[in-house]
């Protein structure tokens, strides 16, 4: 019979405290630089728009976005959001987000590897990350009442689509590393922020990329949990 064991638990402690820090980090940060206006005063969307054409892109819309930090580059349909918090605003925070999600156009224009992988990997990995944890239920249950080999087929089905959401978090790592390095070379190559501005801009960015660190960390983490429980079970 399955059963869920706390015994693993250990392995997910880690992983909690350093998304807890990485999320404090990136929004206290974020907060900080928010209040630091720009030499340029451009705001984020201008910034957003003169790097790409900077950069040779002209097909790419940049809109505003509701929410807080909800910024991102959709690829698909060649769209760069920005929240409320960065488009409008001239900060050094808000630069700095809107120079990363152009690091992204940036990297799709180019036909960055990684983020073509990605990019692919977002359609299966919307199905696995919602059906990996049901499947491993419905074999906890199957395997009560119907015997452990039935059951253990969904676990094992459960694992492998949750395992395609932990290599989804970290072919993610490069990607968002090299949109921040871009990002910073940008601003500085083209003039929009000063050498002392760009100090904070990676301080922003960097907390902005640990948030990402943490999130693959907590993922392997789960993953790793989910094959000690259900691997012992030959041992029963």
């Amino acid at each position: 019979m399955f059963y869920f064991n706390f015994q693993y638990i250990y392995l997910l402690i880690p992983a909690f405290i350093l998304a807890l820090y990485a999320q404090s980090k990136v929004n206290s940060t974020f907060a900080k630089y928010s209040r630091v206006r720009s030499i340029s005063g451009m705001t984020g969307a201008q910034v957003a728009e003169e790097l790409m054409h900077r950069s040779g892109i002209y097909d790419v819309r940049v809109e505003r976005v509701a929410g807080n930090l909800t910024d991102h580059y959709d690829p698909a349909h060649k769209v760069l959001r920005l929240s409320d918090s960065v488009y409008s605003s001239p900060s050094l925070a808000a630069i700095g987000v809107a120079a990363h999600e152009t690091g992204h156009a940036v990297q799709h224009s180019v036909g960055y590897a990684p983020l073509s992988l990605r990019s692919a990997m977002v359609p299966l990995t919307n199905i696995s990350s919602r059906l990996a944890m049901p499947l491993i239920l419905i074999g906890i249950l199957f395997g009560s009442s119907r015997g452990s080999d039935f059951g253990y087929l969904f676990i094992q089905a459960g694992i492998v689509l949750f395992a395609m959401a932990v290599v989804f978090s970290i072919v993610t790592l490069p990607v968002e590393f090299n949109a921040s390095k871009r990002a910073v070379q940008m601003l500085g190559n083209y003039g929009i922020l000063s050498s002392e501005e760009l100090t904070p801009v990676r301080q922003v960015l960097s907390a902005a990329a640990l948030t990402y660190v943490a999130a693959a960390i907590s993922a392997i983490a789960s993953l790793l949990r989910l094959i000690l429980i259900f691997g012992r079970r030959n041992d029963r």
